[in-house]
């Protein structure tokens, strides 16, 4: 039988959080992060997570659950999002995935199988894969995996980029075939997924605006926090909103020169990721910072659906 789960995605400072917000009161939902970086306790500013007065008593899980010096991967994430989305359920309540990382909420709907003894991810390899297959089409990255693991290509649609990657990237990192893993079924999901967007316009100007306010909220003294730890050097300190500012604490740069690098890696961010939401994933468009009416087709589909 399958599971249903509302997934909200879309770049940064679209609304999601406050939709999720209201869908969540609406329909008895819980609210499963689907966000790489909000994982990291300590960063709550940079990370726009939202905080326990925030949350207006719905449960929140995967914020805050790992320190700044631990590894967070695509693999823990869809391990512990399918636990959640297990209990959430056995409780009679709607799990809503909310975030902006598109890999991993596609990791997850295309119900990835990660052993126990999953090796390091090879973010080049991965790359370079979804790179063939953007110049050359999917089958061109289907036939290396046709090549290598027959039996897994037999069973992998060409079309399912995401999960031809991931076996063909297992077979690198572990020297086993995909296909040699334990035949663990995936947990069917039944998705629906709402992606907010805006004018390409709109949404930068609001990621500067909400860079300038995280700056007043004290997003310096956040990051350099970090930096204390060895934030250069920390899976943590890769995030947009930190890493722009630690040049600035050596010197090297000033400060609104930083400001403005996390403003450009930011509008830069979220153009990548409503590539990814159209061209990775089947999602339905609503504009809500423009057509705020369109919730109530938001809920009504999602109505529609749960029943």
């Amino acid at each position: 039988m399958s599971q249903k789960v509302l997934l909200i995605a879309g770049p940064t400072a679209v609304g999601k959080t406050a939709l999720s917000l209201t869908l969540a009161k609406q329909f008895n939902g819980e609210i499963i992060s689907g966000d790489s970086m909000q994982v990291y306790r300590h960063l709550d500013i940079g990370t726009a997570k939202v905080l326990p007065a925030e949350r207006a008593g719905i449960p929140h899980y995967l914020i805050d659950i790992k320190a700044v010096d631990q590894r967070f991967t695509v693999a823990e994430f869809v391990t512990r999002a399918t636990d959640l989305i297990n209990q959430i359920q056995s409780r009679g309540k709607l799990p809503i995935i909310v975030g902006g990382t598109g890999f991993y909420l596609q990791s997850l709907l295309a119900g990835y199988q990660f052993g126990p003894t999953e090796a390091a991810p090879d973010m080049a390899y991965r790359q370079q894969l979804f790179d063939l297959a953007a110049a050359e089409g999917p089958d061109a990255v289907w036939q290396q995996l046709q090549a290598i693991d027959p039996v897994a290509a037999a069973t992998i649609e060409p079309q399912n980029t995401v999960r031809v990657v991931r076996a063909l990237e297992y077979q690198r990192t572990s020297g086993q075939l995909f296909s040699a893993q334990a035949d663990t079924p995936a947990t069917a999901l039944d998705a629906l997924t709402i992606c907010l967007t805006a004018d390409r316009q709109l949404v930068y100007d609001r990621i500067n605006q909400r860079v300038d306010q995280m700056m007043t909220a004290g997003l310096v003294a956040e990051a350099k926090w970090l930096y204390d730890q060895g934030g250069r050097d920390l899976p943590a300190g890769k995030g947009i909103g930190y890493h722009e500012l630690f040049p600035y604490f050596v010197g090297q740069t000033d400060l609104a020169t930083a400001v403005d690098l996390i403003k450009q890696d930011s509008r830069h961010y979220a153009k990548r990721q409503l590539t990814w939401f159209r061209n990775k994933m089947t999602v339905d468009w609503f504009n809500l910072l423009e057509h705020p009416d369109q919730q109530q087709d938001i809920q009504a589909q999602l109505a529609s659906w749960l029943n």
